[in-house]
């Protein structure tokens, strides 16, 4: 009976001893089994986009060891229906683990979130917690364009984009801005999450001076100027009350007598100025603005209209100035192939390249539309020769990379280059009037290589 009990007790222990390794065994079996992440790739172009609230956002791709949330999926919610800008992310690079997954590497406009999400499994598109989108909208310009000054040239900073729409986005330097310079706009657009609205405006007294500012509801033709709501800009500088021994009114009318709009013109500091004394206006004289009676007449026309009689060569403080005006029409701006050179410099045959540009061949698809303070710079006028830096501003660029390759019979690649030529600004567009459509010419020069994709990426040149 002992042995046989024994016996038993030991077949027992044994049995429990393998009941026991079994389970350590299924234990280790069953623990988690990570993934792995290739390198880190950059993205070549950035990409602006929302996050779905479905993907937490973490230190390392989510599913490889070591992985940390830095923002959990509840937080990543919150930032997906947040209305502010700043909660906007950007992606500039991918990790794919070895089991397909792809993981972009993101940071808010703001800087305070940045880690992986996942986002598909395809490198290239945006899908999973992620997906593109604009941060901004073009908007309509306002029917406003000139003289609009800064509020407080100490706080309403201008920035290279809308704030929090950009991720590279930073503050203009107003080193050099007065209070009293006015400001030109030329572009709006709306922020995406918030709709705020944006002028992009430059310093007319400094072109280096320009930036997108907040602009409130935007101009409002139907409102006085003491009610715009225009955010960091203002439609008034601070000047003199108008008496009639410092002011000029301005009255614009058609050419059948009809008056379309008036403007007051005060001089600044009018003590200073002895021509007040006599009454006869001084043409180089300034406003608040730093801005002559002439100037201010061009700048002040009525929305809609131009100036064809400005009419101020003999004006008088305390007396009418009558400037004739039209209807404004559109000009455009044709830009045409002025010469060119198909052959490579240096080289002393021709390099036949098939097929070659021509002469008066267009550049771009579609013309340039311009504003009526630009005809006189394009028409190259006596009284303001060919500016290439002003002229380049208004056409974009004074040189451009075609975005077209070329080959010859032995396959060697050419391109051409565009130089703005001014030359012929003053013969070109002598005689042109606002609403012509004037033309641009560019010497095409022929170069060896493929096109630079990302000098060509922005232009839609088609030579």
């Amino acid at each position: 009976m002992r042995s046989s009990f024994a016996k038993s007790i030991y077949v027992g222990a044994a049995v429990l001893g393998l009941a026991g390794l079994s389970a350590v065994t299924t234990t280790t079996a069953s623990a988690k089994s990570y993934a792995t992440a290739g390198s880190y790739t950059a993205l070549t172009k950035g990409q602006n986009v929302l996050v779905n609230g479905t993907n937490a956002i973490y230190s390392k791709p989510g599913t490889v060891k070591g992985a940390k949330v830095v923002a959990s999926k509840a937080k990543v919610s919150t930032l997906a229906a947040s209305k502010k800008s700043s909660d906007t992310f950007y992606a500039y690079g991918t990790k794919t683990t070895n089991r397909g997954s792809v993981y972009y590497k993101i940071v808010t406009m703001d800087k305070k979130y940045r880690g992986y999400i996942y986002g598909g499994k395809t490198a290239g598109t945006f899908a999973g917690g992620i997906k593109a989108t604009n941060t901004v909208t073009a908007a309509a310009n306002p029917t406003k364009l000139q003289n609009y000054y800064l509020k407080d040239v100490s706080k309403n900073t201008l920035w290279t984009a809308p704030k929090y729409t950009d991720i590279n986005a930073k503050k203009v330097s107003l080193y050099g801005a007065a209070k009293d310079d006015p400001f030109v706009v030329d572009q709006a657009q709306t922020k995406t999450k918030e709709g705020s609205l944006y002028y992009h405006v430059t310093d007319r007294n400094d072109s280096t001076i320009k930036g997108w500012i907040y602009a409130g509801k935007g101009y409002d033709a139907s409102l006085t100027n003491a009610n715009q709501n225009l955010g960091g800009l203002s439609l008034d500088v601070s000047e003199a009350a108008a008496t009639a021994s410092n002011s000029v009114n301005v009255v614009y009318r058609t050419a059948d007598g009809a008056t379309v709009g008036t403007k007051t013109w005060i001089v600044k500091n009018p003590t200073a100025n002895t021509a007040v004394v006599d009454g006869e206006v001084t043409l180089t004289d300034k406003n608040a603005a730093n801005t002559t009676l002439p100037n201010f007449v061009t700048q002040s026309v009525p929305d809609g209209y131009t100036v064809t009689s400005p009419a101020v060569a003999t004006a008088k403080y305390g007396q009418n100035v009558y400037v004739t005006v039209a209807k404004a029409a559109t000009s455009k701006v044709a830009l045409k192939v002025n010469s060119v050179q198909n052959k490579i410099a240096g080289a002393d045959t021709a390099t036949t390249v098939s097929p070659v540009l021509t002469v008066g061949s267009s550049l771009t698809a579609s013309d340039l539309t311009i504003v009526p303070a630009n005809l006189s710079l394009l028409k190259g006028e006596a009284t303001q020769a060919p500016d290439l830096g002003k002229i380049a501003t208004t056409l974009g660029t004074d040189k451009i990379e075609g975005n077209k390759n070329y080959t010859d019979a032995d396959g060697n690649y050419y391109h051409y280059e565009f130089t703005l030529n001014t030359n012929d600004f003053n013969s070109d567009n002598r005689n042109a009037k606002f609403g012509d459509t004037l033309t641009a010419s560019y010497d095409a020069q022929l170069v060896s290589g493929k096109v630079n994709a990302n000098n060509a990426s922005d232009n839609s040149w088609i030579a």
